[in-house]
């Protein structure tokens, strides 16, 4: 994987910064030869600093590095996407992104945003005691597993009823849930959505029929 820093007169590639769960933009910045090393080799984004002068690892100060998942150059070597996991907000000013969001985020991101924060409750649950997330956590699996059994069957009522209302606010519930249940479970949305991938995947090859 390759860098054409020579198309460029100061040898220094823009390279955006999503996040590797919601999708969201956090960041436009730029590297040099130095930086893209650095960031391969650590697995943390650094780029050059035009300011500074110098190279910048991401949260050296703050301590919200952005853990690299994926590098992705483009078509002509001449700019990157960095798919990353954020450790706290991007932005200096304390968001999750430098840039202006529109006020509701994608489902999807917001699913992923969901995940993390229950991530979160289970590995550090003193950061809020009165967590019902963490509380569920401490009442462990068979409690867990009790809760998103009790929302599937009202949700299932709710939908046979044709109550759409009240379908909507079981359908969270057992979302959130199940959300918590995997986590307790060591497992990912991701690890669901690579199941449903490869079913997909074989279904369009045309080895299995729906």
């Amino acid at each position: 994987m390759e860098l054409d820093f020579n198309k460029m007169p100061d040898g220094l590639i823009p390279a955006v910064v999503q996040d590797s769960a919601t999708g969201q933009v956090l960041m436009l910045g730029y590297v040099n030869q130095e930086a893209w090393v650095k960031t391969q080799v650590e697995g943390r984004v650094t780029f050059f600093s035009r300011s500074k002068n110098r190279l910048w690892t991401k949260g050296e100060t703050s301590g919200n590095f952005l853990r690299v998942v994926s590098l992705h150059p483009d078509c002509d070597n001449d700019a990157l996407l960095i798919r990353a996991i954020p450790d706290g907000p991007t932005c200096h000013r304390g968001t999750v992104s430098c840039f202006e969001q529109p006020e509701q985020t994608a489902p999807v991101g917001f699913l992923a945003e969901l995940e993390r924060l229950v991530q979160r409750r289970y590995q550090h649950p003193e950061e809020d005691p009165k967590s019902y997330t963490a509380s569920l956590f401490a009442k462990g699996m068979p409690k867990i597993a009790q809760k998103v059994g009790e929302e599937a069957v009202e949700t299932v009522i709710d939908a046979v009823a044709g109550n759409r209302a009240g379908l909507s606010g079981e359908a969270a519930d057992l979302l959130y849930h199940l959300l918590v249940l995997l986590t307790a479970s060591g497992l990912t949305l991701e690890d669901v959505v690579a199941v449903l991938r490869q079913r997909h995947s074989t279904i369009s090859a045309g080895t299995r029929r729906e």
